[in-house]
């Protein structure tokens, strides 16, 4: 499983570990990613994503999850999330 967020795209950075003596070692900042359950109004169902902490609060900003797919730019979201996108729009569009 790869160390991204679904919704943002934001993955690992690197920079360095500097110690006292200032010394300099590459390390790796890992996002904080969480297994969240959000839910669609418009699909009326559950829907589980791998995503920041900073996303999450981004979703409750913007109105809930469905607002934020509708915003969201495609090249962001992983292929899970874009397929969650797509079946929103298509239920928007019928009802």
């Amino acid at each position: 499983m790869s160390r991204r967020c679904e919704l943002t795209g934001k993955g690992p950075m690197s920079g360095n570990n500097v110690s006292h003596a200032n010394n300099k070692t590459r390390r790796r900042f890992l996002p904080n990613l969480n297994d969240v359950s959000l839910m669609s109004e418009t699909l009326d169902r559950p829907v589980k994503l791998r995503i920041s902490a900073a996303a999450l609060r981004s979703v409750d900003h913007r109105g809930g999850l469905d607002a934020f797919l509708a915003k969201a730019k495609d090249e962001d979201l992983s292929p899970n999330a874009l397929k969650i996108k797509k079946e929103i729009a298509k239920a928007q569009a019928t009802a």
